[in-house]
Parts: structure tokens; sequence; C-alpha cells
């Protein structure tokens, strides 16, 4: 199956092969600035890439900021480009689709927004959504994700920690009634106020009311009932994401979040890219690059941590779990030099996940990048 990753502009396929835990690199296609976030079409034969030219976070804004379609041969997983890119009024910083991909779901955090596109029926790109003018996007979004019953949205606001003189900005999870790609009804979930809740990314159990959400600014792990697209004012449980939660190096943070396909597992990335000075020459402050694996209690949905495994490269900001279960593959957005004077290439690494939710290193793969950053990574199950 293809397996999609970026280094800047462009979006590179590789072919996955599981049994053997290989990746074979293919062709290549350029989106008009930075890949920001990839979503496949609900029907796996058509692809739509988010890009941007301004800086991450709260750096420079750019002028150019688009969603591309792309058409997925379904025998090669070769891309093609699929109507016109529609432009976007500032760099998206996440974006999906609804479940039956008749709507682009676009969240922005510079200035926070979120918007709603038409996809035709031929799945090219369309116009946009109108939206009512009292939504309350909240603070630095994130994430923007359709619930599994298609009929509520949520927005993942992460908030800001208190910092050069200015106070603790809240977090929040936004949650929307989705109407034909209309979002009302807004009901805002923050715990305390959203004061010391820092949500960056959720995923849903398969077969569960569960959701289980990163929290970024408190390195942890957070789990929240629902029914009906009512969430819970609070979660069930919370767990530390961290193998040293007291020895903080620099910038430490947990990432992407991923449900196993079976339920039975949950994973989070923990993410550390700080340097100091050696020499005159940037090297790696330390920090925790892992993978944190919860196993998840089938009866309350509890996450009981069960290993911790290096990935193996600097900062892991995407990964991905074959459809299958069998598969992991975490991707690195830089490389680092180290104290030693060595080298952490940009790369792609491979774990087998047993059938216990425990991870074993296959292999990686260095990826040269001439100075960008591999952003985004993801599999495509055709």
């Amino acid at each position: 199956m293809p397996l999609y990753a970026s280094v800047g502009a462009e979006l590179i396929q590789f072919d996955l092969d599981v049994a053997t835990a290989a990746l074979t690199r293919r062709g290549t296609v350029t989106v008009p600035a930075n890949v920001q976030y990839v979503w496949p079409h609900a029907a796996r034969r058509f692809l739509y890439v988010a890009s941007s030219d301004s800086a991450s976070g709260m750096g420079q804004a750019g002028t150019k900021h688009h969603v591309s379609a792309f058409r997925i041969d379904p025998a090669t997983g070769a891309l093609d480009p699929h109507g016109q890119p529609i432009p976007l009024p500032y760099r998206p910083i996440h974006m999906s689709t609804d479940i039956p991909s008749n709507h682009v779901l676009v969240a922005f955090n510079n200035p926070p927004d979120v918007r709603v596109y038409r996809i035709n029926a031929d799945a090219t790109l369309g116009a946009e959504v109108s939206q009512p003018p009292d939504i309350d996007p909240g603070v630095f979004p994130h994430q923007v994700l359709a619930m599994p019953d298609n009929r509520h949205v949520i927005l993942v606001a992460r908030g800001h920690d208190a910092a050069g003189g200015k106070p603790e900005e809240p977090g929040a999870l936004k949650v929307f009634r989705h109407d034909n790609g209309v979002l009302r009804d807004e009901v805002s979930i923050a715990p305390n106020g959203g004061y010391g809740f820092g949500p960056r990314h959720l995923d849903f159990h398969p077969t569960k009311p569960w959701i289980y959400v990163s929290l970024e600014r408190q390195n942890a792990l957070a789990m929240f009932t629902h029914d009906a697209g009512r969430l819970a004012a609070t979660p069930a449980y919370q767990v530390n994401a961290l193998t040293e939660p007291d020895n903080i190096r620099g910038h430490q943070l947990v990432g992407t979040v991923h449900v196993h396909p079976n339920g039975r597992f949950v994973y989070v990335a923990n993410r550390a890219s700080s340097t100091v000075d050696k020499d005159g020459k940037k090297v790696f402050a330390g920090g925790e690059n892992t993978i944190a694996a919860f196993a998840i209690d089938q009866s309350s949905g509890k996450p009981a941590l069960i290993q911790h495994v290096d990935t193996n490269g600097i900062h892991c900001r995407t990964f991905h779990i074959d459809p299958t279960g069998k598969l992991m593959v975490c991707a690195h957005i830089m490389g680092l030099s180290l104290a030693d004077s060595s080298e952490i290439p940009t790369r792609l690494t491979l774990f087998r996940i047993g059938d216990d939710g425990e991870l074993t290193f296959a292999r990686s793969y260095d990826i040269e990048t001439g100075g960008r950053l591999m952003w985004w990574m993801g599999i495509v199950n055709l």
C-alpha cells in the first residue's frame, strides 16, 4: 500500500510492504508551498493536501496557502492533480474531511479559525461554506475532526502556557453540531476553565464511546467519554506520557495520538528537538523522542502504560499504523547533531506491533531533505 511523506513542498510516494517492514521509493508530486497536512477521500481514490509558505507556530506569515486535490492510481498509488487548488486565507495547521468526504474541514492557528469547503461530486474541491458569525475557535487550534456519527465536529484548541510576561491562555475541545458543512451550537469542553489543559490531537476508539486526547502542554494522555455528540466535561482518566516527567530538557511535547485498529491499544508521540551551543555548533539538548504505548481496559477505557520505545530520530511529528495493525511508521521532521559530534538524520522508522501492543524496531530509512522539514507522513489503504 502507498505511504506518502512530505519534504518541503514535495509529497514523496513509497510502497509499504507490511510483511517485510520495507519501503520502496516511487514518485514525487509538488504542491504550491510546504505541505502542512494531508487527508484521503473516503473512497480512497483521492488525496487532499494543505500547503503554506508561512512559518510554523506564531512565525512570519506567508502569502501562499492552498488545498490541492490529487487522484490516486488504484494500482500503483501514483498521484495526479485533480482539479485546481483552492486558496486559503492563511496557513492551515490541520485538515480533514467529514465522514463521507462531502466537505473539507480546515483548522488555522494564526489567526485562530476553522473553515469548511465543499467537495464536488467528482471529488474536486469546491466553494467555501458560509459559517455562523459567532463561532469561537479558541486559542491556537491544532486539529479538526468529524466525530464518527458525522453529526458533530471537534476543533482541538491547544492554548498557550504563560511565557514572556503573558499569562496562560486556556485550551479547549470545541464541539459543533455539523449540518451539511455548517457548524452550529458550539459547546466548549474546558476542564478548570481550560487552564492546565492543552489538547493538541485526539483519536476515536473504533467501537466504544471513548476519545483519547494528547495534552501537549501537560505531556499527558486523557480519555473522554461521549454520548450522541456530547462530551463529558472532564476526562475520565489522565496519565503521564513521559519516562522522566521531572527531567524536562528544553521543549518537551506530546503530539500525535492514534488508537490501534483493534481498539486494544493507544499510542502517543513524545517529541524533543531543543538545541544548545557546543563549540559554536547547535547540538541536541536532550529529551524524550519516544512512542508511549498504552493498553486500553476494554470495560472502562482506562489507558495503562505498557512501553516506551525510542523512535530513533528527532521530533516524531507524525506516525501512522497500517490498516492491518501490524506495523507502525514514525516520521521525524528533522535531523540534529549530538554532543558527541555524531549526527541523527531525518528519517522514517518502522516498528512491528506485537499481539501484546508492544513495538519492536524493524528498520529505519534516512531521508535527504536539503534542510527542509519532513512535516507529514501517512499511509493510505487502497
